[in-house]
């Protein structure tokens, strides 16, 4: 057992129903044994997909006066993880909160949250996802699918349309953005399986973790996934370990989803998976 608990400070929006970013990230990280600290980008009354006439306030004028008082506070995190940005402006601001709180060994996290499918989300801007990649390249780790990869790299996006060599030449071309390790999800090789890709620029090492895909599309899974991540990687697990807890636990939220039926926008079951997380997690 370690001494010191680890600190994470969330940096995503709050969708007030549907389970997504901040509800998603702060009882997953807390779960697995994480002080999680909280900085909201935006709220939200619902989360976008699924929903229309959703309200929408934009806390961009919160991010410094909250990161002023955490340095006054000399308050230090073990991980800093960034999700769904309000703004353009949140961009800089974001990676000004990562160089005041950056450490010699904390982990940033940034999962480029803007798009799926081929599609931004209704929210974000083609000058957004151009300005994330300033935010990239100051993470230790970057979690894109393969929409988000294609706009970081102003690449088109081929849709289902690629082989191993494509998924490899993308974690390098992502990799040179700055960020030393990279998860890019959504992989498949095989219509019945369905993961992640990794890279490690230090090792030069490529793996792929899968498991049994379910078939159709469930809300908020990126941010489970990356959450899982984040807390498999603070666990001491290494990025394929960590990034197959990340699949598992995912698939076995969607599984729980599947079995009580529940109505797929409001996002998936993950409270009823959680036993299974700590288990993988070893506490």
């Amino acid at each position: 057992m370690q001494n010191k608990q680890k600190r994470v400070a969330a940096i995503h929006d709050i969708s007030c129903v549907g389970r997504c970013s901040l509800t998603v990230a702060l009882p997953i990280i807390s779960a697995a044994g994480f002080d999680t600290s909280v900085l909201p980008t935006a709220v939200l009354s619902t989360h976008t997909g699924g929903f229309t006439d959703f309200t929408y306030r934009d806390l961009t004028a919160d991010i410094r006066p909250i990161s002023d008082h955490w340095q006054s506070l000399k308050l230090e995190f073990d991980a800093l993880y960034s999700g769904f940005l309000g703004s353009f402006e949140q961009i800089d601001l974001v990676a000004s909160l990562f160089d005041r709180f950056r450490t010699e060994t904390n982990l940033i996290l940034v999962d480029p949250v803007m798009a799926d499918h081929g599609e931004l989300y209704s929210i974000y801007t083609p000058e957004m996802a151009k300005g994330m990649t300033t935010l990239c390249a100051k993470a230790d780790i970057i979690v894109p699918n393969l929409t988000e990869a294609a706009l970081l790299l102003d690449e088109p996006y081929i849709g289902e349309d690629y082989d191993q060599n494509y998924v490899e030449g993308l974690l390098l071309r992502l990799s040179q953005l700055g960020s030393p390790k990279v998860v890019v999800t959504g992989i498949s090789f095989d219509p019945s399986k369905l993961g992640a890709a990794t890279y490690d620029a230090k090792s030069r090492a490529f793996d792929y973790v899968f498991n049994d895909r379910v078939a159709d599309y469930f809300h908020g899974t990126g941010d489970i996934f990356g959450s899982t991540l984040l807390a498999g990687l603070l666990s001491d697990f290494n990025l394929q370990e960590a990034t197959q807890i990340a699949v598992d636990y995912t698939r076995e939220c969607i599984l729980k989803t599947v079995e009580l039926q529940q109505e797929k926008r409001y996002g998936v079951c993950f409270e009823r998976a959680i036993p299974f997380l700590i288990k993988r997690l070893g506490l």
